[in-house]
């Protein structure tokens, strides 16, 4: 019998990236399932803090095995910014429009073009308190390509691509992404358990 984990998210994409994933592993449940209409604040300044922040929410308000992640954009030449504060790097709104036209504008004459997603999944079980991390380098665009994928997918080129997040197909993101990445480590954990 496959273990019941709640992923801590009110992102449907999140949600589904992760499921598409996760779909032999795990029975996950959201926090609709569980009945939690609680939008969590992020307060950490870390993505490990505000990943800790929400699972251990969940747990503690619940009692439910649970899992929770937060994803960050490190640009080199912005000093890793916008990092922790990646969802309302252009304001509180969330506004992935605006934050991509952010990164673009502070970036429009900058050679260093290195970046990377990084991830960090904050799991506890039975009280007890796991992270994961996952990390995929790139770069960033001079401009926006494709439909595909959420967030800052359109600006980014992970390593040994020509395309941008939002290009590559579901099933390729799902296997480089850093959240891919985190989440199979995540998945190894939970089935040598």
């Amino acid at each position: 019998m496959k273990p019941k984990l709640v992923f801590a998210t009110n992102n449907l994409h999140k949600l589904n990236e992760v499921s598409a994933i996760l779909v032999d592993s795990v029975e996950l449940l959201n926090l609709k399932d569980i009945g939690c209409e609680t939008d969590i604040p992020e307060t950490g300044t870390t993505l490990e803090e505000n990943a800790l922040i929400k699972a251990e929410y969940i747990y503690k308000t619940y009692g439910l095995d649970c899992f929770a992640d937060d994803t960050g954009l490190e640009i080199e030449v912005l000093n890793n910014a916008p990092g922790v504060y990646s969802a309302r790097y252009a304001g509180e709104g969330k506004n992935s429009e605006d934050n991509m036209q952010k990164v673009l504008l502070e970036m429009k004459n900058t050679e260093n073009r290195k970046a990377r997603f990084r991830t960090v999944i904050a799991l506890i079980r039975k009280g007890e308190k796991q992270l994961f991390e996952g990390i995929v380098n790139g770069e960033i665009t001079g401009n926006k390509a494709g439909t595909n994928g959420f967030g800052y997918d359109p600006v980014f080129v992970p390593e040994g691509y020509i395309k941008t997040f939002a290009e590559l197909s579901t099933e390729i993101k799902n296997s480089i992404s850093h959240r891919a990445i985190a989440v199979q480590r995540l998945c190894k954990f939970l089935l040598e358990k």
